[in-house]
């Protein structure tokens, strides 16, 4: 890679070394027996919600992506019950559910335990839960549910350019997805092709990708038809296992550096989606993100709550989705990107105690 290129974060390239090596070969064991295979994780969830048509409400957790609450909450009313991201997991007296609602679940930054989720499916086996494993689609929860149904949005974690898979744990009925498959995907598919090229010192201009990227996000959002060609090629041949254990050993390594040399900064915890930041404010939070850039690394936010539009109406959840920030701590960063990032975010400490 050209050493002027370096970049930490942001859209995944495609490398074909993510892929299975002839030792490797074979079908995957970690994908469900049954499933079906759409553009987004969204768009799974819509044509489910279509097809089992509850009559109550959907309950959401209250820090979650806003974006796809509201893209939900133009087919069925939705509710909100607690689950912030401090480890403690949902609030059980705040998930009010009765007959006639739908439930859904996360596994937030693949950190939580499926087992109180287990207890409360068992005690509610009237009331339908989805499981959202977007943030670890192939660990031990999403492998031993126990749920109606599970999502995942697989281009969160895997160097895909699109794909949201769906299953039903308990062998149930699934919707197909629907229409032709997302022009978004062909663009994005293209953008990462030419950030491979990008990053081998080829000349190709950066915002011609990122034009791409961002073009083919927005046109990808909420699609619930069914995954790209590639996604659908590529996906039994990516060796999962080693991607997976690359993005937790990756995470791991960066928490333990940052939560020995960090002490303004809070390391809300390591798990293999990333490495999460809780800053003392928003204005602290947005400050460090833009610091973070002028140094190439892309840390995103999950997720940002506005009172003026839709919102969980949890101040807690409000309060926390302000002061966090993802480090983009995954299986495409080498030892020396973990340091540098340690080092960039320790830089900022300074202009935190000022």
């Amino acid at each position: 890679m050209s050493p002027d290129r370096t970049e930490i974060g942001s859209e995944f390239h495609w490398d074909p070394a993510v892929l299975l090596n002839a030792e490797q070969g074979g079908l995957p064991r970690w994908m469900p027996e049954q499933h079906e295979l759409f553009a987004t994780g969204c768009g799974a969830l819509a044509e489910l919600l279509r097809r089992i048509a509850p009559a109550g409400r959907l309950h959401v957790p209250s820090y979650f992506c806003m974006g796809v609450a509201e893209a939900l909450s133009e087919l069925i009313p939705i509710t909100w019950y607690r689950h912030l991201p401090d480890g403690r997991g949902p609030r059980w007296e705040t998930l009010r559910a009765r007959d006639g609602d739908v439930v859904l679940a996360q596994n937030l930054f693949g950190r939580d335990d499926g087992g109180p989720w287990h207890a409360w499916i068992r005690a509610h086996p009237a009331i339908p839960v989805i499981e959202d494993h977007s943030h670890d689609p192939f660990g031990d929860w999403a492998r031993d549910s126990v749920a109606a149904y599970a999502i995942a949005s697989l281009r969160k974690t895997l160097p895909l350019p699109d794909g949201g898979l769906l299953w039903s744990p308990r062998g149930l009925g699934l919707p197909r997805p629907r229409g032709p498959e997302s022009t978004g995907a062909h663009l994005k598919l293209a953008a990462m092709l030419l950030k491979a090229a990008w990053r081998s010192g080829r000349p190709i201009d950066k915002e011609h990708f990122r034009s791409l990227q961002q073009q083919g996000e927005h046109e990808l959002l909420g699609h619930a038809g069914p995954a790209c060609a590639f996604t659908r090629a590529a996906l039994p041949l990516l060796d999962v296992t080693g991607l997976r254990a690359a993005d937790a050993a990756a995470a791991r390594e960066l928490a333990g550096v940052l939560s020995a040399r960090t002490p303004l900064i809070r390391v809300v915890g390591d798990g293999p989606f990333r490495v999460q930041l809780e800053c003392t404010s928003p204005q602290a939070r947005d400050a460090l993100q833009a610091h973070l850039a002028r140094n190439g690394i892309f840390a995103p936010v999950h997720w940002r709550q506005d009172r003026h539009g839709l919102w969980s109406g949890d101040h807690e959840a409000f309060e926390a989705a302000g002061r966090m920030l993802t480090l983009p701590a995954d299986h495409r960063c080498r030892p020396a990107d973990l340091w540098r990032m340690a080092e960039v975010v320790r830089a900022f400490e300074p202009a935190l105690a000022a």
